[in-house]
């Protein structure tokens, strides 16, 4: 009894000697990591991590607007690639939707129409748009308002000539470790501190801004702390007011915030559904146009869905860019092979979402898996 009662009380000590370690190096943001995540079986960010933070609503219309069903809904089943690919990645919802009706949906793994995942990185398009809103209610000037206007922590040096397109289009400078495995690095330290504003206002830009594409999800948060701060209202409301109600979400999302009533996780972490996240899709295919009001200036989306840098075709303002098999494709994209896809030309929107995302080179903008999304759907339409 004696020998147990001791090994508690040394469990306990180095338990609190961690504690107190993780505090005085400034690295106290892992023991909520350790909470939410490890202690879950998982290595890096999940599905329904939302379930362990904090959140923000974004509420839902109080009109709904139900998609179309399409006349030939479901009679193509998946191929048999995609549905290996699907089971051997986790696939929790695949839609089609063709001519603004779905037209093919399956899901797995205990999900439905209306079950709740994290968005991950699809959220930076959804910055975007409310970048492109603000511009377009005149709350900020242009894509080439200075960030400093907004943020005097930035107007000196390489900073001052921070813009807030420069953000939009992954061209900041910033020094930001984009490493998603690394306890230490800054991208998790993001995703787990419960002081964003602080680690944010706390980076230095270290490369001649609007020069080159890199990608940071440090440019995405500062560019909502922008928007925030130049309409007065919290991301989360700002959405639901400019889009989510007036685009008809049949559910209300939830958006990921670093503390109770603190600010949005904005690189990342909407929890939503694939059918309401299709709306964005929808919103860009018609360059801003919704139920015949324009509600984002097309201007704004044509520029988006542009590559910024002739170097860097895969991106343009907060969009991902593709032209497979001859196709002009734009898309939004998740951190576990989130997606969704828009081929205009074919009146397409293909939604993906999952636990993993397929293998992708180190030189590749994209996953295989994107491309099997795509070519199988073609496949299963017959052309």
């Amino acid at each position: 009894m004696k020998f147990i009662k001791k090994c508690l009380l040394w469990f306990a000590v180095i338990i609190a000697s961690v504690v107190l370690l993780a505090y005085v190096f400034d690295v106290d943001y892992l023991l909520k990591a350790v909470r939410t995540i490890y202690v879950n079986g998982h290595t890096t960010a999940y599905l329904e991590d939302y379930k362990e933070f904090d959140n923000r609503q974004i509420e839902k219309s109080n009109i709904a607007q139900p998609w179309a069903i399409h006349k030939e809904y479901n009679k193509v089943t998946a191929t048999p690639e995609l549905e290996k690919t699907h089971k051997e990645i986790g696939t929790v919802a695949f839609l089609i939707i063709k001519n603004d009706s779905i037209w093919h949906e399956s899901y797995y793994d205990g999900f439905n129409k209306d079950s709740k995942s994290n968005s991950f990185s699809m959220a930076k398009s959804v910055v975007s748009a409310s970048l492109g809103k603000a511009i377009m209610e005149g709350e900020i000037k242009s894509l080439d308002q200075l960030v400093s206007e907004f943020f005097p922590e930035f107007k000196e040096g390489k900073a001052a000539k921070m813009t807030v397109g420069d953000l939009s289009s992954m061209a900041s400078g910033l020094n930001w470790d984009e490493s998603y495995y690394s306890p230490f690095s800054v991208t998790t330290r993001a995703y787990f501190d419960d002081d964003l504003n602080k680690v944010i206002l706390g980076l230095k830009v270290v490369e001649e801004p609007g020069k080159k594409y890199k990608y940071l999800s440090g440019n995405t948060q500062l560019l909502a702390m922008v928007i925030e701060k130049a309409t007065g209202k919290s991301l989360a409301n700002y959405v639901s007011e400019k889009f989510w109600r007036p685009m008809g979400a049949e559910n209300e999302a939830l958006w990921e915030t670093d503390d109770e009533n603190g600010i949005v996780k904005a690189f990342c972490c909407i929890a939503s559904n694939a059918r309401d996240f299709a709306r964005f899709g929808k919103l860009y295919k018609q360059y801003g146009k919704w139920n015949g009001k324009q509600i984002l200036d097309s201007a704004f989306i044509a520029k988006s869905i542009t590559p910024r840098f002739t170097a860097s075709p895969q991106y343009g303002y907060g969009w991902w860019l593709s032209n497979h098999n001859g196709k002009k494709i734009f898309s939004m994209r998740g951190h576990l092979g989130q997606y969704v896809i828009v081929i205009p030309e074919d009146e397409l929107i293909i939604v993906r979402l999952g636990h993993e995302k397929g293998l992708q080179s180190p030189k590749a903008a994209y996953s295989d898996d994107f491309f099997v999304y795509i070519d199988q759907t073609y496949k299963m339409l017959g052309k």
